[in-house]
């Protein structure tokens, strides 16, 4: 009796243990939960609401006639050849022409202006003569390398992949030649003191502390080069390159077809933001938070 006096309330005490712990973890998967669902709400609602709004606009103007059909289809018309070109596997084909040129172009941009990036960021000669130009590039539009790629490449995917490299590289190497500069003296002394050199120091120092700068320029360099494709694509056509959007494009306007036109300019925008809130943003989003650049909210 004295055993079983001696053990019951250590029993009793565990339970409540255990059902106190068991109670807080479902509150806390419940508040987890509804702060994730709180925030989705908060990044869906905008961007759908503005969408909502202007398609209200889009067939106000439409109702009223201010313009003809032939030049303002109605979302609806719109809509249908959309439709029209996703049975047909023309938009699918298009997308995914235009994707792979996009990726090649921003692979190799991504490499290239990474290490002009880190060159002009280390060598101090070198940024005072390069990083002048570097910076006009930017201000170049993209559209200006079409007709000089074309006589360099021909009509050829090297020709569009030359231009989305130069409509890329210099945002990217930019945006690294930030990071680096706000990066502070101090991590760089000390992993010197750790025997961080070369392109150790660069790996395991340079490039972990200048990484919001360098995401930033990333998501700009894509951004380019999504822009310098289209562009690219809208002037040099070839069937042996293949149909891409900047080619449907331009279908639309020899065909005088505004309904295409328009359906090709809403899919350039779905993949451009796409991409971007799909890859770049989570990314950048993620670091920012790890770094403490974030509110935990966001």
């Amino acid at each position: 009796m004295r055993s079983d006096t001696a053990v019951a309330p250590t029993t009793t005490t565990d339970g409540l243990a255990r059902l106190s712990a068991g109670l807080d973890a479902l509150e806390s998967s419940t508040v987890t939960r509804s702060s994730r669902s709180r925030r989705i709400v908060r990044s869906v609602l905008p961007p759908v609401l503005a969408v909502v709004v202007l398609l209200v606009v889009w067939w106000a103007v439409v109702v009223a006639k201010l313009q003809p059909t032939y030049v303002l289809p109605g979302p609806d018309t719109v809509a249908s050849a959309v439709w029209a070109g996703l049975r047909s596997g023309e938009i699918p084909e298009a997308i995914k022409n235009s994707l792979l040129r996009a990726f090649v172009g921003f692979g190799i941009s991504v490499v290239v202006g990474t290490v002009l990036g880190l060159l002009l960021a280390k060598v101090g000669w070198l940024r005072r003569g390069l990083g002048p130009l570097v910076t006009g590039l930017m201000v170049l539009p993209s559209v200006a390398w079409v007709p000089a790629a074309i006589l360099w490449f021909g009509i050829s995917t090297e020709a569009m992949l030359f231009v989305v490299i130069m409509g890329a590289t210099p945002s990217i190497a930019n945006g690294l030649v930030s990071g680096v500069g706000q990066i502070p003296v101090l991590y760089e002394k000390v992993g010197f003191v750790l025997g961080a050199r070369g392109l150790d120091a660069v790996r395991f120092i340079v490039l972990p502390a200048a990484l919001p700068g360098y995401l930033g320029g990333l998501r700009q360099g894509w951004a380019f080069a999504w822009r310098s494709l289209m562009a690219a694509e809208l002037i040099a056509f070839s069937p042996a390159l293949g149909l891409g959007l900047g080619q449907m494009l331009d279908q639309g306007r020899e065909l005088s077809d505004m309904s295409m036109v328009m359906a090709t300019i809403i899919m350039i925008l779905v993949v451009g933001i796409a991409i971007e809130l799909c890859v770049f943003a989570p990314i950048e989003r993620r670091v920012l938070r790890n770094r403490g650049l974030l509110g935990t909210s966001s």
